[in-house]
């Protein structure tokens, strides 16, 4: 299950020109698609599907399992996987070795990776290892780079364009597959066109989210699981505007968060909270700063920073900017 925005799919960007020529890694591509309890950080995955690909695209093997997540299975009427079904199944520990065999050395690649990575690199950590992924791979902005045109960016839309024919929606094999078989000519189109894979680089995931209640096994799932924003006392500072490069942040400033991070997010922020910076929880023209690694990522801020020009910085940068925050013009 992926949380997919319902927005339009965008409209083509203009590509910047890379550093370095993406290249194929040696041992080729792992298509993953991963059900879960839900979609926050304490959630866990219910099944896995992946799909080995060599460098040129064509499909190796595949493999299947189930994953008994010792816990309510979560929204049921999507997935199909009940509490029953999934008692039997093996752990994610029990199958954490096979998995790690047949990611290890590729590109993990997903519609809508970042989600895909954070679920699976958080199982990983729970059974106190990481997942032998260095990159990955979203489809979604492949797709975007490819200039393909389609109504938005869901599954369904890129299995269409490309007339593969999708059996069993969250289905984590089928969606592994139609994903698998959308990905081949994706890549093909890409090569022909001289245009780079965006490729990004993994971050092990070390937020559990230890902190949120876990639903017990049975139990009635609402969705009230899925990560909340913690409730902060109001910035007493009113925003000066928008940072500006070469300049210290000023108190106030709002500063929204998006993809994966080294430091927990919730760390990053309590340090800005501390140093008198807003917490904005989306994107907007009055946001002052975009903190993100992934700046051409297809995360609704970052698609919005890009669209009303906010600043973006990376982790590294808005660590440095932290460390001399300028006191508020009225303070």
């Amino acid at each position: 299950m992926q949380p997919i925005q319902p927005e339009t799919y965008g409209a083509p960007r203009t590509l910047p020109v890379p550093a370095q020529r993406s290249a194929a890694p040696a041992e080729g591509f792992a298509v993953v698609d991963v059900e879960t309890t839900g979609l926050g950080r304490s959630d866990r995955v219910i099944s896995a599907g992946v799909y080995q690909l060599d460098p040129d695209g064509e499909i190796t093997d595949h493999w299947y399992t189930l994953v008994n997540p010792e816990r309510d299975p979560g929204p049921v009427w999507i997935h199909g996987l009940t509490a029953e079904l999934l008692a039997t199944a093996p752990t994610f520990p029990q199958i954490a070795d096979e998995l790690a065999d047949r990611l290890r050395g590729r590109v993990l690649v997903a519609h809508n990776a970042l989600f895909d990575w954070n679920m699976i690199s958080r199982e990983f950590s729970r059974a106190g290892l990481r997942a032998p992924v260095e990159q990955r791979l979203c489809t979604m902005v492949l797709s975007r780079d490819l200039r393909l045109p389609l109504p938005n960016g869901k599954l369904a839309s890129l299995a269409a364009h490309f007339g593969v024919q999708q059996r069993h929606a969250h289905n984590a094999l089928d969606d592994a597959r139609v994903l698998a078989e959308a990905f081949r000519p994706s890549l093909h189109l890409a090569r022909l066109g001289g245009i780079p894979l965006p490729l990004q680089n993994c971050v092990a995931v070390a937020d559990l989210g230890e902190d949120e209640p876990a639903v017990p096994a049975r139990a009635s799932w609402t969705g009230a699981n899925y990560r909340q924003a913690r409730k902060r006392p109001p910035c007493p500072y009113p925003n000066p505007g928008r940072w500006e490069d070469g300049k210290p942040l000023v108190q106030g400033m709002r500063v929204a968060f998006t993809g994966d991070t080294s430091t927990d997010r919730e760390l990053l922020e309590d340090r800005a909270v501390e140093a008198g910076l807003h917490i904005a929880t989306s994107v907007s023209r009055l946001t002052s700063l975009l903190v993100t690694n992934e700046p051409d990522s297809w995360s609704g801020k970052a698609r919005k920073a890009r669209e009303v020009g906010t600043p973006v910085v990376t982790e590294d940068a808005f660590l440095q900017l932290l460390r001399e925050v300028a006191p508020h013009p009225g303070a």
